[in-house]
């Protein structure tokens, strides 16, 4: 199976060929998947170097022309340090393009922090109007990034990684999928955490929703999937930081009794950087750890 940079680039290659209207921006990162499509569009996948602040000041310059940009890199030179161009070249200049990263919260643990953004999402959350994919498996990427390129002059950030789950979902970019039913309360798996979640909830009485596109977060579909239960108690588990999306759980769910768990990257800096499964037990995002947590979680009866 390709992984889901190999998909971007292949899927990305052959947008270019059919829309004049998109342009890639690259700062080096992922440049030779993009070199046959260079050869044909010279004017149309420009890179910039590693020059992070300008790789979103081209991508707003091409989008205030009238292109889609789309821009690649790990997500803390993508997200993170150019924070300040996200906010104003696109959110300030009103145009819209899309953020297309790698590396998330700790795919590449030998890189260190400097390569590690858990905090990526919760700092887009910042600001207004962002669309946020975070497929969990090459195929759900593929979809979600036709329908980016496609997405006029939305403002869309796909957040891809060598997490995978084994098989993929159909995805439509907007809603959470209702996988299991459960009395005792509703998992929300987030992206390459679903194995994993589906794994730790074995045999447990809860729901399990599946989310690929986190922002807008479904409200409404949280709210079904609670009031086929018991009991109003939400587990998220995200790939990201800790609590990130809890805050939109509690108010899908305002005018009822609740309990909301957040479970995904913390907060502390782990700085014996390991193996990417030694990142994932170390955050209690492996199966083992996360039946621990969801278990003690769950009303009692479960």
């Amino acid at each position: 199976m390709d992984t889901m940079r190999e998909r971007f680039a292949s899927v990305t290659s052959q947008l270019l060929d059919d829309d004049p209207r998109l342009a890639v921006v690259l700062a080096d990162i992922g440049v030779d998947g993009f070199a046959a499509a260079a050869g044909r569009h010279p004017d149309r996948v420009v890179n910039v170097g590693i020059r992070e602040q300008l790789l979103i000041g081209v991508g707003g310059g091409l989008a205030l022309t009238g292109l889609r940009p789309i821009m690649h890199t790990f997500a803390s030179f993508l997200v993170e340090r150019p924070f300040e161009q996200v906010k104003l070249d696109f959110g300030h200049q009103g145009v819209g393009g899309v953020l297309v990263s790698a590396g998330g919260s700790y795919d590449w643990p030998s890189g260190g922090y400097t390569h590690m953004s858990p905090g990526d999402i919760a700092l887009l959350d910042t600001l207004d109007g962002w669309t946020v994919h975070v497929p969990g498996h090459p195929d759900e990427a593929e979809t979600l990034l036709r329908q980016a390129a496609a997405a006029g002059d939305d403002k869309v950030y796909v957040r891809l990684s060598v997490q995978v789950n084994q098989a993929p979902r159909v995805v439509d970019g907007a809603r959470f999928q209702w996988l299991r039913e459960g009395r005792r309360g509703v998992v929300v798996a987030v992206g390459p955490m679903l194995d994993n979640v589906l794994a730790a909830t074995e045999g447990l009485d809860v729901g399990v929703l599946y989310a690929t596109t986190v922002r807008p977060f479904d409200g409404e579909g949280l709210r079904a999937a609670t009031g086929a239960a018991d009991a109003s108690d939400v587990v998220i588990v995200e790939p990201y930081l800790a609590g990130t999306s809890t805050r939109f759980a509690n108010d899908a769910l305002a005018d009822r009794p609740h309990r909301v768990l957040g479970l995904g990257v913390g907060r502390r800096e782990l700085r014996r950087y390991g193996q990417l499964d030694e990142h994932l037990a170390a955050h209690g995002l492996d199966v083992r750890g996360l039946r621990e947590r969801i278990a003690a979680f769950l009303p009692a009866g479960s």
